[in-house]
């Protein structure tokens, strides 16, 4: 790989973020080979030793695994993208989950996990901890830490964090449901016949043969909207309301794959909106007919307490539908129906947002680059693929009744895109984007939230296609979500 791209990613790196590196490829590089490894420049010789920088792909996964997006662009102008990699070593799920716990841990919490774990450890050896992860580095050192045994801390991280106990929980129940206790990572050299074993797969209703591709400061202590709440949404409960996630991974039919790459979803949507101040939900694998009652029921609930709702559901779709496990269809309306005023009058007046991570249809979007207008050019002129996918919409699938957002991954007719170990491009960069919005002092409203979405999401090429997601709202007032 090119060693001046690779010098100028690790000049941007800082030094906790080289440490989470590291941790990271504990299953691809020896223990004493990552000994004294104080910047990103020696890690890169180790695993190019490896044989592990031979293409992109692990490196493009690392980046984007801690979140470091904005050095990706350095791999993508590479001669050789990760879609086009032949070799792509995949990061174990046990290891990103320890990780995502590092990242969503408190100092404090962080001081009490070293207490109560320092029978075990020993006193002098926890001192030396600055980080979860130098704690999980010394569990792993004494046999008490595994892809196996995560007991001790998962029954420390629960004394003090229960969102970050359920993280790791849905790690166990995870490997004890598919018998694997994480995804194997080899780390003998990679050679360039080795097969991918990452794909990034389109939304579809059918069975999609793969593409080789990876594509895929103190928290704001404000109010979380402005006072004037005859232009802002009122945010004043503790919790705000309830967020559902709906998250269709294995299908039973024949038709439809398996959703791989979905719980990285999952993860990133209760650990943003549980921090938000939502109380999370989840459904794991429900059919077309386990949605629709989940969601009467949940309509049925008295909402006075509650600021808002949030729904999320990840699954398969095609036009104005998305898919139960069974391969049945629900229609979009079916999914927002029974909350509207009449349904749940106790959410009239309240926002009630929708994400769907679903294909629209099966047509796969182009692009072009944009030009200005020559002069004497007339107005009927063909536009662009891109601007024609985003036309009118037949059908309108958000309820005439106010205040809802319908967030959908794609516009009409066309795909969306999931890697199967970082999960969709449009749910990620949706949380990328609501992460930044809520530590920053500005108030910025989910709408302007939700266009840089866009434009993000819009910047990329996905299967050698575009995506181009949609927003849908009848939103009355704005909206502004902050940390709690």
């Amino acid at each position: 790989m090119d060693r001046l791209k690779l010098s100028r990613i690790d000049e941007d790196l800082e030094s906790s973020e080289v440490a989470s590196l590291c941790f990271l490829c504990r299953d691809v590089l020896a223990r004493k080979r990552l000994e004294g490894i104080n910047n990103a420049r020696d890690l890169f010789l180790r695993l190019e030793e490896n044989g592990l920088l031979e293409n992109n792909s692990f490196l493009f996964e690392l980046l984007q695994t801690i979140r470091r997006t904005d050095l990706l662009n350095l791999l993508e102008s590479d001669s050789s993208p990760p879609e086009e990699a032949d070799a792509n070593p995949i990061l174990s799920d046990y290891r990103v989950m320890l990780y995502r716990v590092d990242q969503d841990i408190t100092r404090e919490n962080l001081s009490m996990m070293k207490f109560l774990l320092s029978s075990q450890l020993g006193k002098r050896q926890m001192e030396m901890c600055n980080t979860a992860l130098d704690v999980f580095a010394e569990m792993e050192k004494t046999g008490s830490l595994s892809p196996t045994s995560l007991h001790e801390v998962h029954a420390a991280v629960k004394q003090f964090d229960q969102q970050l106990a359920l993280t790791i929980q849905r790690y166990i129940d995870n490997r004890e449901a598919t018998g694997r206790p994480h995804r194997p990572i080899h780390p003998q050299r990679v050679s360039n016949t080795s097969q991918p074993v990452d794909v990034s797969i389109s939304e579809t209703q059918s069975n999609y043969e793969g593409m080789n591709i990876c594509s895929d400061a103190e928290p704001n202590t404000k109010p979380s909207s402005p006072d004037d709440h005859t232009e802002y949404y009122a945010l004043i409960h503790k919790p705000r309301g309830l967020c559902v996630v709906i998250n269709n991974e294995d299908f039973l039919g024949t038709q439809m794959k398996n959703r791989k790459g979905t719980q990285e979803d999952e993860k990133a949507l209760c650990s943003l909106f549980s921090r938000l101040g939502f109380t999370m939900l989840v459904h794991n694998n429900l059919t077309a007919g386990a949605m629709k009652q989940e969601l009467q029921k949940l309509g049925a609930r008295n909402f006075v307490n509650d600021d808002a709702l949030v729904v999320c559901v990840l699954s398969h779709g095609e036009m104005e539908c998305v898919f139960g496990t069974d391969e049945q269809r629900v229609n979009i309306t079916d999914l927002t129906r029974p909350f509207t005023s009449e349904g749940a009058p106790t959410l009239a007046g309240k926002p009630k947002l929708f994400f769907i991570q679903a294909c629209q249809g099966s047509r796969y979007q182009g692009g072009s680059l944009p030009h200005p207008s020559l002069p004497g050019q007339e107005e009927g002129v063909p536009q662009s693929p891109l601007e024609e996918d985003a036309g009118p919409i037949k059908g309108e699938t958000v309820p005439w009744e106010a205040d809802f957002l319908l967030g959908m991954a794609t516009v009409p007719q066309c795909k969306s895109f999931r890697s199967t170990t970082t999960g969709s491009i449009y749910i990620q960069e949706v949380c990328t984007q609501l992460k930044k919005s809520a530590e920053s002092s500005a108030n910025d409203d989910i709408l302007t939230v939700l266009t840089r979405v866009n434009r993000e999401v819009s910047k990329g090429k996905y299967l050698n296609s575009k995506q181009m997601p949609q927003p849908k709202y009848t939103l009355t007032k704005k909206l502004v979500l902050k940390y709690v």
